[in-house]
């Protein structure tokens, strides 16, 4: 997702959400400011972070009045100090806090996202491996919560259930075993999608790999199952990539990825992560240094 020009499904998101918000209208600041009333705000940093976001929080004003103007000193991807102008907003004070909360809660958990992404990002630098998210995001979010992940240097996983075969336990359950759900899943999918099995033991890791999947997760395993399943992997099928998931932190990654796995995928990049804390101050004068 790039953010170049709009995104009309955005759009339409960011309506709904403004209608959960405001409602029939925006009491308080309808009973406290004139009509008419003017204002200039800045959005700043209040805690050091990388920026992610930025886009969706000017369109979140650009919705609530086009008139608006949004000016980013900031793009996303930048890492900030506590106290950096993000951006500064001027125009109607009813529509600048009427969009308020809604701007800083995207920006907010989007930057979150991208913060804790990149500090994975940084426990893995000098190893080739690859960080991905997982399926593990806020229903009606995962778009954007991907982008968030992408911004802090982390890729993707599979969008939904549409766009790859992951055979996990239940599959395996459902179908009676590994070899069984792959040949179903390999007679009923076209050529150009993947087959990716999750295993939790060398036994199972053995047959996914005499089943020709092609991608091979290894859940919960310990070091050193995991650096037997890598070995054996590689010994036997080195074109298949190497999955490490499950109970993945900050603490243990490094270890994991100097196993020899190609991907590791953390849920904790959009499921546990602190909020960026974000503010909006209207009339504020402009502080803080540059990213």
């Amino acid at each position: 997702m790039m953010f170049n020009g709009y995104n009309e499904g955005l759009v339409e998101s960011i309506r709904a959400w403004l209608k959960e918000d405001v409602g029939s209208g925006d009491v308080t600041t309808q009973v406290t400011v004139p009509p008419g009333h003017q204002s200039k705000a800045i959005i700043h940093a209040k805690e050091n972070g990388v920026i992610a976001g930025m886009p969706v929080a000017q369109l979140v004003f650009e919705v609530v009045n086009p008139e608006l103007s949004f000016t980013a000193h900031v793009q996303d991807g930048y890492t900030v100090n506590k106290g950096t102008v993000l951006a500064e907003i001027e125009g109607s004070t009813h529509h600048i806090l009427t969009g308020e909360r809604l701007s800083l809660n995207l920006l907010q958990r989007l930057s979150g996202i991208a913060t804790r992404t990149h500090s994975y990002v940084e426990a893995l630098e000098g190893l080739q491996v690859r960080l991905v998210d997982t399926r593990k995001t806020t229903p009606g979010h995962r778009m954007l919560e991907k982008y968030a992940v992408r911004v802090g240097g982390g890729s993707n996983h599979r969008f939904g259930l549409y766009d790859a075969v992951m055979i996990k336990d239940n599959h395996i359950k459902a179908a009676g075993s590994i070899s069984e759900a792959v040949r179903r899943a390999r007679a009923n999918i076209p050529h150009t999608m993947t087959i990716e099995v999750e295993t939790e033991n060398i036994e199972q890791v053995e047959e996914a790999l005499r089943a020709e999947a092609n991608i091979i997760m290894l859940d919960n395993m310990s070091l050193e199952r995991m650096k037997q399943a890598v070995k054996k992997i590689k010994n036997e099928a080195p074109h298949v990539i190497i999955e490490a998931s499950g109970n993945v932190s900050l603490d243990t990654i490094r270890s994991i990825a100097e196993t020899g796995v190609d991907v590791i995928s953390v849920g904790r990049l959009t499921y546990s992560f602190h909020s960026l804390d974000i503010s909006l101050d209207l009339n504020a004068k402009k502080e803080g240094g540059s990213p």
